[in-house]
Protein backbone atom coordinates (compact mmCIF):
# COMPACT_ATOMS: atom_id res chain seq x y z
CA UNK A 1 0.00 0.00 0.00
CA UNK A 2 1.24 3.48 -0.82
CA UNK A 3 -0.04 5.12 2.37
CA UNK A 4 1.73 4.54 5.67
CA UNK A 5 1.15 5.41 9.33
CA UNK A 6 1.98 9.05 10.07
CA UNK A 7 1.27 10.34 6.54
CA UNK A 8 -0.91 13.40 6.03
CA UNK A 9 -3.88 12.62 3.77
CA UNK A 10 -6.89 14.37 2.24
CA UNK A 11 -10.35 12.75 2.08
CA UNK A 12 -11.60 12.64 -1.52
CA UNK A 13 -15.22 11.53 -1.00
CA UNK A 14 -17.83 10.99 1.69
CA UNK A 15 -19.12 13.13 4.54
CA UNK A 16 -15.63 14.48 5.38
CA UNK A 17 -14.71 15.35 1.78
CA UNK A 18 -11.91 17.94 1.52
CA UNK A 19 -10.71 17.57 5.12
CA UNK A 20 -7.14 16.58 5.99
CA UNK A 21 -5.70 14.50 8.81
CA UNK A 22 -2.92 12.20 9.94
CA UNK A 23 -3.07 8.42 9.40
CA UNK A 24 -3.22 6.56 12.73
CA UNK A 25 -3.53 2.95 11.52
CA UNK A 26 -3.23 1.03 8.27
CA UNK A 27 -5.06 -2.27 7.66
CA UNK A 28 -3.20 -3.90 4.75
CA UNK A 29 -5.46 -6.94 4.36
CA UNK A 30 -8.65 -4.85 4.26
CA UNK A 31 -7.08 -1.98 2.23
CA UNK A 32 -8.31 0.57 4.81
CA UNK A 33 -6.82 3.41 6.85
CA UNK A 34 -7.86 5.21 10.05
CA UNK A 35 -7.49 9.00 9.88
CA UNK A 36 -7.24 11.07 13.08
CA UNK A 37 -10.43 13.06 13.79
CA UNK A 38 -12.20 12.09 10.54
CA UNK A 39 -14.95 9.59 9.67
CA UNK A 40 -16.10 9.68 13.30
CA UNK A 41 -18.63 7.10 14.44
CA UNK A 42 -20.57 6.92 17.69
CA UNK A 43 -20.71 3.75 19.75
CA UNK A 44 -23.28 3.46 22.55
CA UNK A 45 -21.98 1.73 25.66
CA UNK A 46 -24.24 0.22 28.31
CA UNK A 47 -23.69 1.00 31.99
CA UNK A 48 -21.44 -1.58 33.65
CA UNK A 49 -22.67 -1.14 37.24
CA UNK A 50 -26.08 -0.35 38.65
CA UNK A 51 -26.64 3.38 39.08
CA UNK A 52 -24.03 4.24 36.44
CA UNK A 53 -24.98 6.04 33.22
CA UNK A 54 -24.41 4.79 29.73
CA UNK A 55 -21.99 6.57 27.42
CA UNK A 56 -21.62 7.60 23.80
CA UNK A 57 -18.06 7.00 22.62
CA UNK A 58 -16.76 8.69 19.46
CA UNK A 59 -14.03 6.95 17.50
CA UNK A 60 -12.51 7.28 14.01
CA UNK A 61 -13.69 4.42 11.78
CA UNK A 62 -11.58 2.91 8.98
CA UNK A 63 -12.02 4.36 5.49
CA UNK A 64 -11.06 2.74 2.19
CA UNK A 65 -7.59 3.80 1.06
CA UNK A 66 -8.88 4.59 -2.44
CA UNK A 67 -10.89 7.47 -0.93
CA UNK A 68 -7.83 9.24 0.46
CA UNK A 69 -4.94 11.00 -1.29
CA UNK A 70 -1.49 11.53 0.15
CA UNK A 71 -0.42 15.15 0.69
CA UNK A 72 3.20 15.64 -0.37
CA UNK A 73 5.28 17.13 2.48
CA UNK A 74 7.47 19.02 -0.03
CA UNK A 75 4.96 20.69 -2.39
CA UNK A 76 1.89 20.56 -0.08
CA UNK A 77 -0.47 19.28 -2.78
CA UNK A 78 -2.40 16.03 -2.82
CA UNK A 79 -0.73 13.78 -5.35
CA UNK A 80 -0.33 10.24 -6.53
CA UNK A 81 2.53 8.13 -5.22
CA UNK A 82 5.10 6.33 -7.32
CA UNK A 83 8.08 4.18 -6.46
CA UNK A 84 11.73 4.59 -7.41
CA UNK A 85 14.47 2.05 -6.71
CA UNK A 86 17.84 3.53 -5.82
CA UNK A 87 21.09 1.82 -4.97
CA UNK A 88 23.15 2.87 -2.00
CA UNK A 89 26.59 1.62 -1.13
CA UNK A 90 27.36 0.62 2.42
CA UNK A 91 30.96 0.10 3.46
CA UNK A 92 31.39 -2.15 6.46
CA UNK A 93 34.97 -3.07 7.44
CA UNK A 94 36.38 -2.07 4.07
CA UNK A 95 33.91 -4.11 2.03
CA UNK A 96 31.64 -2.29 -0.37
CA UNK A 97 28.07 -3.58 -0.36
CA UNK A 98 25.37 -2.28 -2.65
CA UNK A 99 21.81 -2.32 -1.44
CA UNK A 100 18.61 -1.50 -3.28
CA UNK A 101 16.19 0.85 -1.55
CA UNK A 102 12.58 1.32 -2.68
CA UNK A 103 11.51 4.94 -2.12
CA UNK A 104 8.10 6.56 -2.49
CA UNK A 105 8.08 9.62 -4.74
CA UNK A 106 5.53 12.37 -5.40
CA UNK A 107 4.29 12.24 -9.00
CA UNK A 108 3.95 16.05 -9.16
CA UNK A 109 7.29 17.30 -7.80
CA UNK A 110 9.34 14.07 -8.12
CA UNK A 111 10.63 14.44 -4.52
CA UNK A 112 11.24 11.46 -2.23
CA UNK A 113 8.61 10.98 0.51
CA UNK A 114 10.00 9.55 3.76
Amino acid sequence: MKIRTGDKVKILSGKDQGKTGKVLQVFLNENKVVVEGLNLMIKHQRPKKQGEKGQRIQFPAPINSSKVALICPKCGQNSRVGFKITESSLSAEGQAKSRRIKNRICKKCQEVIN
